[in-house]
C-alpha cells in the first residue's frame, strides 16, 4: 500500500521538476549568444527539440495558464518600468541605464512591436551599401550584430561587430526617453506605430511566446492601457521620443506607416541622417532587403530578437507587414486604446491628429 501512495506523491513532483528543469535549460541554452551564435542549423535543430518539448509541456502548464491575468507576473521592474523577466533584469537594466553612448553609436529605439527589427535591418543594410550579410558567412543573426542594450539576450555591445565605412555600432533599446543613455554625437532613431496595430501585435507576441500562460485578452487590454506595459505606456513613450527628436538634431523620428507607403524615400531619408550618400544601385539594394518579402524568406536571420521559446519555435515572426493591423481589432478595444492615448496626450507635444486622425478622433 505504501509504494502506490510513494509513487502517486512522486508524480507530481517528477513533473514540477521536469517543467523547471526545461525552463532552466532554455535560460542556459539561450543566455547571451548561445543561441544567436550558432550557426542557422544548429539553430533549427536547437528550435525542433524546443517544439518536441513544447508540446510536452503544453498540456502541463494550460491549468497554471488558466488562472494567470497578469502580463508582468514574471516581470522585472526598475525605476517604475516593467520589461519582461525572460529578457532583462534589474542587472541588465542598470547596466543599460549607465551606459557611455560613443560617437559611433546608432541607437534603434522604439516601443515593443512597433518596427524594431525593420529598422535595425534598414539601418544595417545603409551601412553596408546594400550588401550586408546576415548568413553564416557573415554576421550570421541581426541579433548577433544589433545589442539589445537593456537584455541579456544576444551579442553584448563591448562584443558587438562595427559596421559599415562609419564603424558604426547598431544598438537596439526599448528604453523610454527618460531612461535613455543620451550622447549628443551619438545618433537615434525612434519609430512609432498606429497603437491599435501595435496592441494587436503585442497579442500575437503574447500567444507566440508564452502559448498557455498567455493571459486573457482583456488583461492584455488593460496591461495596454496603463504604464504598467513593458517600457511604459504608449503615449508616453511617443511624446517623450518626440519632444526629444524636435529639441535635438541627432534624434531622427520615423512612422512605421511611412515605411510601407514609401520605403525608398524613407530610406533615403535615413541615408542623410547617417550622413550616407547611396547611389540608386545602392538604395535598391538596401529597399529590396529591406521589403517585408525579403525578411520573410529569411525569416531565420531576424526571427524574434529574444531567443524562441518552447511555444514560439513553430511559430513565425513575420506576419504580414501590414500598417492597417488595427483594422482587425474590435471596435470597443479600438476605443479603449484611443480613449487612452487622447488622454495621457493631452497637454503633450507630439501631434497625434496630425499622424493617427481616427485615434485623436475617436
Amino acid at each position: 500500500m505504501l509504494i502506490p501512495i510513494l509513487i502517486l506523491l512522486a508524480i507530481p513532483l517528477f513533473l514540477i521538476a521536469f517543467v523547471l528543469g526545461s525552463f532552466v535549460w532554455h535560460h542556459v541554452s539561450t543566455k547571451g549568444l548561445a543561441y544567436f551564435g550558432r550557426p542557422r542549423a544548429e539553430r533549427e535543430q536547437f528550435k525542433k527539440k524546443l517544439a518536441r518539448l513544447g508540446r510536452v509541456l503544453r498540456p502541463l502548464l494550460r491549468p497554471l495558464g488558466s488562472r494567470l491575468s497578469d502580463p508582468n507576473q514574471f516581470a522585472s521592474a526598475y525605476h517604475g518600468i516593467y520589461v519582461p523577466g525572460n529578457s532583462c533584469n534589474e542587472v541588465s537594466l542598470e547596466r543599460a541605464v549607465q551606459y557611455a553612448p560613443q560617437p559611433n553609436d546608432i541607437f534603434v529605439v522604439t516601443q515593443m512591436k512597433c518596427g524594431t527589427t525593420w529598422m535595425q535591418q534598414l539601418v544595417y543594410e545603409t551601412l553596408s551599401r546594400g550588401r550586408g550579410d546576415l548568413s553564416d558567412e557573415g554576421h550570421g543573426h541581426m541579433a548577433a550584430v544589433s545589442p539589445w542594450l537593456e537584455s541579456f539576450n544576444g551579442v553584448s555591445v563591448d562584443d558587438a561587430p562595427l559596421v559599415g565605412a562609419a564603424q558604426a555600432r547598431i544598438i537596439k533599446t526599448h528604453l523610454p526617453a527618460s531612461l535613455c543613455p543620451y550622447h549628443q554625437n551619438a545618433k537615434y532613431i525612434y519609430v512609432t506605430r498606429h497603437p491599435v496595430s501595435a496592441f494587436r501585435s503585442c497579442v500575437d507576441f503574447f500567444h507566440a511566446n508564452a502559448g498557455p500562460l498567455t493571459p486573457p485578452e482583456d488583461a492584455l487590454l488593460n496591461w495596454y492601457c496603463s504604464d504598467r506595459m513593458w517600457w511604459g505606456s504608449w503615449p508616453d513613450h511617443v511624446d517623450g521620443f518626440w519632444r526629444r527628436a524636435q529639441e535635438r538634431s541627432n534624434v531622427a523620428f520615423f512612422h512605421f506607416e511611412e515605411l510601407t507607403q514609401d520605403l525608398p524615400a524613407a530610406i533615403r531619408r535615413l541615408a542623410r541622417f547617417l550622413d550616407y550618400e547611396l547611389t540608386d544601385e545602392e538604395l535598391a539594394l538596401v529597399a529590396e532587403k529591406g521589403s517585408f518579402s525579403y525578411m520573410k524568406a529569411h525569416e531565420a536571420q531576424f526571427e524574434m530578437m529574444i531567443p524562441p521559446s518552447f511555444f514560439s519555435a513553430e511559430a513565425t515572426f513575420f506576419k504580414s507587414g501590414s500598417a492597417r493591423r488595427h483594422e482587425e481589432v474590435e471596435a470597443t478595444q479600438t476605443e479603449r486604446i484611443g480613449a487612452f492615448c487622447r488622454n495621457e496626450l493631452d497637454g503633450g507635444a507630439y501631434p497625434l491628429a496630425r499622424f493617427y486622425p481616427d485615434v485623436a478622433a475617436g
